[in-house]
């Protein structure tokens, strides 16, 4: 589980932090952050729909082999194609199409290997094994940033990704021990109106389910404005010359992989020990809001090692303790990868929202005027609002915590 979850974060963010970025500046210089924005907004609306309905239809399987491991490998082979068609990209259409399709078969993956967590993990040891794959993602992230950087073109990075992912997956695929649905809970034969209403889950009669997911969704929405135009603002704000930044960038990935790794499983089994989730929730939403703070104050490369650090400490926290949080409201124990998916759409719908955001507020504070690529002479109004934002809604999130009441 924890290599499978490695090699589908590499996948994820190699693309996301470097590879599309990259592939953006090379086919319309002139459109850079306006071709970013479409693609990964649109990819991230694919995968809002996708990690739900892939979850719901894990929960339906119904093979011997178990009902997450068929779809983690068909997720994988998709991938792969996918990757491959992003390397011969050479027009928006198809780097869009490409990556919507990558969407598609990596949420396939991931809908399967999460609820696998909460199928075989006890309530009491969710805070560690949470950690411990949030450990993994974490490095995932750092990992895939490296390859895409690192290689030394585009279309080498999104091979050796491909490369890398298939490889993480095949220990799952010959380890797993995934559970095959039982007999006595085989689901209704398949209707696609009950299906599409599955997945509503009514705020009055789950209400901890709701603030949960509202409170996911600001978090994420304040993480993803922060982090989706990083390569851009180390050029744009921090004035790093275009050949340096991807080293940059990989630079504090690396320093907020570090300060996650460090929190994560610690204060995951801490939790676990004293039986308590919200505390270390709403707290590190604060400190994820101080990180975007002082990167819309400082705009100095100094101010932003500090705050990958310091969001890796906040960010570390709250992967694996919220992910215990959610699984103990989940409404239903049959649909967990459905209700799980539902949940993700609170992951999936800040990263569209997020870059046509940030997007929009570089463009307005462009068109009055105001300061946006300073290339490091002075302070960018533009990147300066677009990081305040992201402190306000993650601190808005970590407040909300204290709506719900059925966990400690």
């Amino acid at each position: 589980m924890t290599l499978l979850n490695l090699g589908i974060y590499s996948g994820w963010f190699g693309p996301i932090q470097v590879l599309l970025a990259e592939q953006a500046a090379t086919i319309s210089p002139d459109r850079k952050e306006a071709v970013l924005s479409l693609v990964l907004g649109v990819g991230a609306a694919v995968s809002t729909i996708c990690n739900p309905v892939f979850g719901a239809f894990s929960d339906r399987t119904t093979l011997r082999r178990g009902r997450r491991l068929p779809w983690v490998l068909a997720g994988a082979a998709g991938s792969a194609l996918s990757l491959l068609v992003l390397a011969a990209a050479e027009s928006v259409t198809v780097m869009l199409l490409g990556w919507c399709a990558a969407q598609v078969f990596l949420n396939a993956m991931y809908a399967a290997a999460m609820a696998a967590i909460p199928d075989q993990v006890p309530v009491a040891r969710r805070g560690l094994i949470g950690g411990l794959v949030a450990i993994a993602q974490t490095i995932g992230i750092v990992a895939g940033v490296a390859i895409a950087g690192l290689t030394g073109s585009i279309a080498t990075g999104y091979l050796a990704t491909l490369v890398v992912l298939l490889l993480l997956t095949l220990p799952y695929a010959l380890g797993s021990r995934d559970l095959a649905l039982p007999a006595d809970h085989r689901p209704p034969p398949f209707a696609i109106g009950s299906f599409v209403r599955s997945f509503w889950i009514s705020p009055r009669e789950h209400p901890d389910f709701a603030w949960a997911w509202i409170t996911r969704f600001l978090v994420n929405l304040g993480n993803y404005v922060a982090t989706l135009y990083l390569l851009f603002y180390v050029i744009d704000g921090l004035g790093v010359s275009e050949d340096d930044a991807p080293g940059r960038v990989l630079v504090l990935t690396a320093l907020y992989a570090v300060a996650t790794i460090v929190t994560t499983a610690v204060f995951g089994h801490w939790s676990d020990r004293l039986g308590r989730r919200k505390v270390f929730v709403i707290w590190s939403g604060v400190v994820s809001g101080v990180a975007s703070l002082i990167l819309a104050v400082g705009q100095t490369w100094p101010a932003a090692v500090v705050a990958a650090i310091v969001l890796g400490c906040a960010f570390g926290i709250y992967t694996a303790v919220d992910f215990a949080l959610i699984t103990q409201v989940l409404p239903r124990a049959e649909e967990r990868a459905k209700d799980l998916g539902v949940i993700n759409i609170a992951n999936a719908l800040p990263q569209v929202l997020a870059p046509v955001l940030a997007g929009a507020i570089l463009v307005v504070v462009r068109e009055a005027g105001g300061s946006v690529a300073t290339r490091g002479d002075g302070w960018s109004l533009g990147y300066g609002t677009v990081y305040l934002v992201s402190f306000a809604a993650s601190v808005l999130g970590s407040v909300l915590v204290t709506r719900i009441r059925s966990v400690a």
